[in-house]
């Protein structure tokens, strides 16, 4: 439906003093459906956690056996555990809510007569919206003036079509949180935040929970096993510590002990920790994912899906040729050649945006300007406009001119083709010379004028007495890098396809230029509708040039490309690019030229419109993929030797059967706590992560290979802290003196075990050099505990150790030594059998 044109003429807006006032009456344009997450519920979260729950049992256990001074120690336990918890939920929160600013809507308003751009949290009531195609509505309002707008309003009435909005009034409402799907208008803000329509029916995309994504799932089904072990495991040491002891007490507080040792609660943590963070970083380098478990596909990514303009090219069109229907002429326009009285770029630009966005636009006004005699032609006036609709697209402009209205247009050039009254052998001259052009990687468009003069307009563009004008070609250059960018996708195994609405000439030249791999075949849009899915399945795995897509066709694609169990990421920018965009396992919108409707279905946005940010992305993904298994392997590493210690001398009735109590587990659980959570996820990325393939998403957590190699590690160190344990026991060693020797080996074991684990293929040669500023901490840390634990009584005699000779301790930490780096020396002769993670 055509619609007049909107002039802004003296709109002034909110004058800049009036709206501190109006913020302080009304407030943020932000919903308070729940109470944001302040410390106090922080806190709930970390107190209602399992661990915390055993530590403050065991605390209590403590005092009423009467041993106060392990009572407090455990007092003093529970306060660093929970200090530790609220470091690493303070942090990943504060990086949720970096992240959120950036994601943050933005909206054009007019205030003291001047457009300007601010956040959509920061309108009041009174406020004046400048609103176009593809922007999410960001408060209720009334239309002061508006063109052939459209809005779809199915967050609040459940209704997909799209609604007729004017300036009339029943239909000038507009609603938070609705999208206009064509058109644009001129509003005023009449209500913000809660006291919106959507604020009103409790409905907040805020207070949306997204589903568990495959690797939360694996973990969560993970830590439940454990979980479940430790469960059985406490129930059995508490029932053989009782039959031994009759005390239930006691009993209890051994058990609680194994428990302790078993439930891995930094893996939770840790992922969360890793998620939050990584994205927060990837923020910092211009990459916004809008989830932060969007990280978990990123390093799966196996097809990434790019449109060609402004991501292949530099989205700088240039006007090469014009072809020219009453000479049937093509002419090459350089600076040498002045046309005469060209209506081909007269009529382009017409048809075109006083004041383009588009890079299209721009190229057709500036080539009118340079090779046209731009004064001999009166200045028209704009009085309706037809939006770029249909398939394949055009758009329409009606300017007034003495009694008669000048009706132009540009679009596809099959479809001016199309629309116009022409013979049929000038259609297949003008298609010769469209697929002449296309295949020097032009991208081609026709333009065709009508005069109207009549009052009423048709309703549809194409009714005009259409009269063909002719066909411009215009090249958009690719970018200087992107042929280098392609080939790290390359390296990383991720193929690379073109989906795109132009010929497939266009395509196809454009793809040869960047160095796309097989790029001298292609399908359409209409091709791809005719497919069954079986074979769409088939033929996605070996072409890789989709031309003259739209949307239905682009998304049949992506769905095709997924059901062969590929990871798609797929860039796009427009408003129909939504559905393409939420049906692909990520969504990359541009930050720069991409509409708000693109942003808000993305999962990732980049801010400089530079795909080959995408390389960052897909590397800081696999790196924090490949850190957090690194992480989990570990915490299952050093759990392992801690389980078996507590629990296997019990079973087999040795002499000292419950060597450790809670107040060393939870010691233990301080120095790996933080190790997984913060130093693994400071760890660099591993050299060759580029150049693997990506993992399987379907696949477990882990293979079955990985999960040996960390039991086994763990086994080694259980073995060799057992095989002093036992020793030492059997030969005249006290209770304290042979605990003092089992823990010392435990926690020299996990210093050595934290650097053997920084890579699974390369050796500590190769990881020494990795830049990790906690590496230093860590060490720090570990060495004063040691330190304290064997030079100052008090704390010796609160961890009830007791004093050991130098030989003793050295014995220790050579069996450490010998029951991890037994995997350097794995790690060098079976360099290319070790799973990398």
């Amino acid at each position: 439906m055509p619609g007049k044109v909107i002039e802004l003429g003296n709109v002034i807006g909110l004058s800049g003093s009036e709206v501190p006032s109006l913020q302080l009456q009304y407030g943020k344009n932000i919903f308070h459906a729940e109470p944001s997450r302040g410390f106090i519920h922080i806190v709930w979260d970390v107190v209602k956690e399992p661990m915390f729950i055993l530590l403050f049992v065991a605390c209590l256990l403590y005092f009423i056996l009467g041993e106060v001074s392990e009572g407090i120690m455990m007092l003093v336990a529970i306060i660093l555990v929970t200090a530790i918890s609220l470091y690493q939920e303070v942090k990943s929160s504060n990086a949720l809510k970096a992240l959120q600013e950036f994601t943050e809507p933005k909206v054009t308003v007019i205030r003291d007569g001047k457009e300007i751009v601010i956040a959509a949290e920061e309108l009041v009531p009174g406020d004046i919206m400048l609103l176009d195609e593809g922007m999410n509505i960001p408060a209720d309002a009334i239309i002061l003036q508006a063109n052939d707008l459209t809005v779809n309003e199915s967050i609040i009435t459940g209704e997909s079509l799209p609604v007729d909005k004017n300036e009339t009034e029943n239909s000038n409402a507009l609603f938070q949180g609705t999208t206009i799907n064509s058109g644009k208008c001129i509003a005023q803000v009449t209500a913000t935040g809660n006291n919106t329509t959507l604020g009103k029916l409790g409905k907040t995309i805020g207070t949306y929970q997204p589903p568990k994504t495959l690797l939360q799932q694996q973990i969560n089904k993970f830590v439940r096993r454990f979980a479940l072990f430790g469960f059985l495991g406490f129930c059995i040491i508490f029932f053989v510590n009782y039959l031994h002891h009759r005390e239930f007490v006691t009993s209890l507080l051994f058990a609680l002990t194994l428990a302790m040792s078993v439930i891995p609660e930094e893996i939770p943590v840790a992922f969360s920790s890793f998620m939050a963070l990584g994205t927060y970083k990837m923020s910092k380098l211009g990459i916004i994912s809008r989830q932060p478990q969007i990280v978990e596909n990123l390093g799966a990514v196996s097809v990434l899906c790019f449109d060609k303009t402004g991501t292949l090219t530099e989205n700088k069109m240039q006007v090469k040729t014009v072809y020219d229907y009453k000479s049937d002429a093509l002419l090459e326009l350089d600076h040498d050649n002045q046309l005469q009285d060209d209506e081909v770029l007269y009529y382009a630009m017409l048809a075109s945006e006083v004041n383009p966005f588009d890079a299209m636009e721009k190229a057709i006004l500036e080539a009118y300007h340079l090779y046209t005699n731009a004064g001999i032609y009166h200045p028209l006036k704009m009085i309706y406009e037809y939006p770029l609709e249909g398939q394949p697209p055009m758009m329409t402009h009606v300017y007034e001119h003495d009694n008669t209205k000048v009706v132009t247009a540009k679009g596809a050039a099959e479809r001016i083709i199309n629309i116009c009254h022409l013979n049929e052998n000038d259609k297949k001259k003008i298609s010769a010379y469209v697929k002449l052009l296309a295949t020097k990687g032009y991208r081609v468009i026709g333009v065709a004028g009508a005069a109207h003069t009549e009052q009423l307009f048709p309703s549809l563009q194409d009714d005009f007495n259409w009269q063909f004008k002719g066909l411009l070609a215009l090249y958009d250059a690719p970018k200087k890098n992107i042929a280098a960018v392609l080939q790290q996708f390359y390296n990383a195994k991720i193929e690379v396809k073109l989906i795109t609405g132009d010929y497939p000439e266009t395509a196809m030249n454009i793809a040869g230029q960047v160095g796309l791999v097989n790029h001298l075949n292609s399908v359409t849009g209409d091709e791809v509708m005719n497919m069954t899915q079986d074979s769409l399945m088939q033929l996605v795995k070996n072409t890789n040039v989709f031309a003259r897509m739209f949307p239905d066709a682009k998304m049949k694609v992506i769905d095709a490309i997924k059901a062969n169990g590929e990871i798609v990421a797929m860039t796009g920018d427009g408003v129909n690019d939504g559905p393409a965009l939420k049906s692909a396992n990520i969504g990359i919108a541009m930050g720069q030229r991409g509409t708000e409707i693109a942003r808000q279905a993305a999962d990732l946005i980049l801010t400089d419109d530079n795909i080959e940010s995408m390389v960052t992305a897909i590397r800081e993904g696999r790196k924090i993929f490949s850190n957090l298994k690194k992480a989990i392997r570990y915490i299952i590493s050093i759990h392992i030797p801690i389980i078996l210690t507590a629990s296997l001398p019990l079973i087999f009735g040795w002499v000292y059967p419950n060597i450790f109590s809670p107040v060393h587990i939870i010691f233990m659980e301080l120095i790996m706590g933080p190790t997984c959570s913060i130093f693994f996820e400071r760890e660099p990325v591993e050299k060759n992560i580029m150049q693997q393939t990506p993992r399987e998403r379907k696949d477990s957590l882990f293979t079955k290979k990985e999960l040996l190699v960390s039991f086994v590690q763990g086994i080694i160190i259980a073995a060799g802290a057992l095989g002093l344990y036992h020793y030492f026991m059997n030969n005249g060693a006290t209770l304290e003196q042979t605990r003092t020797i089992v823990f010392t080996s435990l926690i020299v074991s996990n210093i050595f075990l934290t650097f053997a684990n920084r890579s699974f293929s390369r050796t500590i040669y190769y990881t020494s050099r990795y830049k990790n500023n906690l590496v230093p901490v860590i060490l720090i840390v570990s060495v004063l505990f040691l330190l304290s634990l064997h030079f100052i009584p008090f704390v010796r005699n609160l961890f009830q150790l007791a004093a050991i000779t130098q030989v003793q301790f050295w014995l220790c930490s050579g069996v450490a030594f010998v029951c991890v780096m037994w995997f350097e020396v794995y790690k060098s002769f079976f360099k290319n059998t070790v799973t990398t993670s």
